[in-house]
């Protein structure tokens, strides 16, 4: 099998893009493929300041590599959420930092333990009856990425969500109609009120195997494991019935996903507007809630304080 635009031997095989590469022009590629995303979805420009979020696994290293590769000034930032099982936070944020250091790039890390007194798993376990260790990992992350990026005076927070991920996540709020989160899916989440970041996800047209690819053919060392708490997580489950459709028919995952896109900025799909809360500071971190004195994440460690 040979490169379709050098001719020499081809590293990967995109059935749904009908393209061979070699390991020289498929990242190339791949970073083109991010740059027009940028472009298309009007994501940032070569000024911005960009908040990479890195979680030590492929997807996100992958992004902060493409990233500085098209000259972006772009930091990391990992959240180390305390998680112990199989050394998993120890390990990925190993692999955050080998990533900085190799490539000379700034790296803030925020350890949960360390500030707030308990990991992730540990706050989920002592509010069991409400919260699950997903939900709550999902608050804090955010939470932390909006305080570093609106202190550290960043103009975007860039996630590694790639296009498997999005697809999934489409194909379960489609099928639960949840119009909600539907309305919200997009590449840019932008920071419509005051003391939000705005949000961007640059990977969102590439599958999951290429980005894998892109790690392996760069030399990127990640951590290869699932969070130990994503086991069993619908997520998971959807991918497994995309790439079962994938292998049938190269390209759907895509064309699901682009599909949805297209339809929306035609006008083909509207969305009801719905008014939304209006924001106040919090009363302890400042950060814009919709409650009434503390937001949902500080309420999350009232109590812990006696336990300490």
């Amino acid at each position: 099998m040979r490169c379709r635009k050098c001719g020499r031997e081809a590293v990967i095989n995109m059935r749904q893009h009908k393209l061979a590469l070699c390991e020289t022009c498929f990242p190339l590629w791949v970073q083109e493929q991010v740059a027009e995303a940028i472009r298309r979805h009007r994501m940032f420009g070569p000024q911005d300041r960009i908040l990479v979020a890195v979680s030590g696994g492929k997807d996100s290293l992958s992004l902060w590599d493409v990233l500085l590769a098209l000259g972006y000034r772009a930091d990391g930032l990992y959240i180390d959420l305390g998680i112990a099982e199989g050394g998993y936070s120890r390990l990925s944020r190993e692999k955050a930092e080998a990533f900085a250091q190799a490539h000379g790039a700034a790296l803030r890390v925020e350890s949960v333990p360390e500030q707030y007194g308990e990991s992730v798993p540990q706050v989920a376990a002592r509010r069991h009856r409400q919260h699950k260790v997903c939900s709550v990992c999902g608050l804090v992350k955010r939470h932390i990425m909006n305080r570093v990026a609106r202190d550290g005076g960043y103009d975007v927070i860039a996630t590694g969500h790639n296009l498997d991920d999005e697809a999934a996540v489409l194909l379960g709020n489609v099928l639960q109609w949840s119009v909600g989160y539907l309305q919200r899916q997009a590449p840019v989440l932008p920071a419509d009120q005051p003391g939000l970041a705005r949000k961007v996800k640059p990977l969102c047209t590439l599958y999951e195997r290429e980005m894998a690819a892109y790690a392996l053919v760069r030399g990127i060392d990640y951590i290869y494991d699932e969070c130990p708490y994503a086991v069993g997580a619908k997520s998971l489950f959807y991918k497994e019935i995309l790439n079962q459709l994938e292998e049938r028919s190269p390209g759907v995952k895509r064309n699901f996903y682009m599909s949805f896109l297209r339809a929306r900025e035609r006008g083909e799909i509207a969305f009801r507007d719905e008014a939304r809360a209006a924001l106040q500071p919090c009363r302890q971190c400042g950060q814009p809630t919709s409650a009434e004195g503390l937001c949902a994440f500080c309420r999350l460690w009232v109590g812990a304080e006696e336990r300490a």
